[in-house]
């Protein structure tokens, strides 16, 4: 069958997983969260593995995928396969191993397939056997004239109110870009938690023209990403604005804990959800928790206490630097990169 995003949502939630699934299309976030909604289905329903095979070029090894997928599994009762298209075109072997799949699929397999390319002439027979044993899923970029309805939408679900004016306001800011307006409205959500008043055009232009205040969000992703070098380059823009230490180290010390709190989790989906981490956030945790062992993050957090105190004035001199600004710069350069670990204080 033949859906788009938001039917598969409503599909997931009603019913089995379906043998395979092909999410396609050109906008990358809307296929990573239609992705990622198979993904935490396949987990709930008790899929305790996941492979991954990228077919790409000439490096494509359709025979290794093949195997994998008539293997038995070693650590559950099914197992979610995920192959990734970045073309959208199997070639001629790729599209004879699926349609075979879609014709016997094995009992204890589900084959999630994402293509990063989709048009009419990308389908084929192998797209249309999986529509008829599972679900084609078309995401579609969406139209300027779509854009205020999609944003607004998305910000309903994250539980803030505007009015159309302010919708639009944002709709202007990120000119078309989906990634950018998830990203704009999750910060929102994290500004204003707790406010239940309506955001109006003024209340919107004041709040995404507040850099400083957007450009810790920009820090702490930066860091969390591993890129050390835009970790320096964002902080010394806010020293020369004059932003304030202590006014950053709440975001700084709010993600830490987070991170600390996923690398000791025994299940990385559960307490995102716990957490109330969104999915457009946790491929930035997933990165950074692969970076560092649970007890680092523990240590790491530790340190931005240490500033903190540092930056309000409560740790008495002595040998260590008492620059608060040298102190955030090495904590966060360590968050970003393993050798930077040893510019923090033993």
């Amino acid at each position: 069958m033949e859906l788009n995003a938001d039917r598969l949502s409503a599909t997931l939630s009603k019913e089995p997983l379906r043998p395979v699934y092909l999410i396609a299309g050109s906008e990358p976030l809307l296929v990573l969260e239609a992705a990622d909604a198979v993904r935490v289905a396949a987990r709930a329903q008790g899929m305790g593995e996941r492979e991954v095979h990228d077919m790409e070029g000439r490096d494509a090894d359709w025979g290794a995928l093949e195997s994998s997928i008539h293997a038995p599994s070693l650590f559950s009762s099914q197992r979610l396969i995920e192959l990734r298209l970045p073309t959208g075109k199997p070639g001629g072997e790729g599209a004879k191993l699926i349609a075979g799949f879609c014709a016997n699929p094995p009992p204890d397999v589900v084959l999630l397939i994402v293509a990063s390319e989709w048009s009419k002439s990308h389908a084929g027979k192998w797209s249309e056997a999986v529509a008829k044993a599972g679900h084609l899923v078309t995401i579609w970029p969406v139209k300027p004239h779509e854009l205020g309805s999609w944003i607004g939408q998305r910000l309903r679900s994250r539980g803030l109110k505007t009015t159309p004016d302010a919708v639009a306001q944002l709709a202007q800011r990120v000119e078309g870009n989906l990634l950018a307006a998830a990203q704009e409205i999750d910060k929102l959500a994290l500004l204003l938690q707790g406010e239940t008043a309506v955001i109006d055009a003024a209340r919107m232009a004041d709040l995404v023209a507040d850099s400083a205040r957007f450009d810790v969000f920009r820090l702490t992703d930066a860091a969390l990403n591993g890129q050390p070098v835009q970790v320096a380059r964002v902080l010394a823009g806010l020293r020369a604005e004059g932003e304030a230490i202590p006014a950053l180290m709440g975001m700084v010390v709010r993600e830490l804990t987070l991170v600390a709190q996923l690398a000791k989790a025994r299940n990385f989906a559960a307490e995102c959800k716990a957490l109330r981490i969104w999915d457009s956030k946790q491929a930035v945790y997933k990165r950074a928790l692969a970076r560092h062992a649970p007890e680092r993050w523990e240590r790491l957090l530790v340190e931005a206490g240490r500033v903190d105190r540092i930056a309000k004035g409560r740790v008495r001199p002595g040998k260590e630097s008492f620059d608060a600004w040298l102190q955030l710069e090495r904590l966060l350069l360590a968050v970003a990169e393993k050798s930077a670990l040893r510019l923090l204080a033993s």
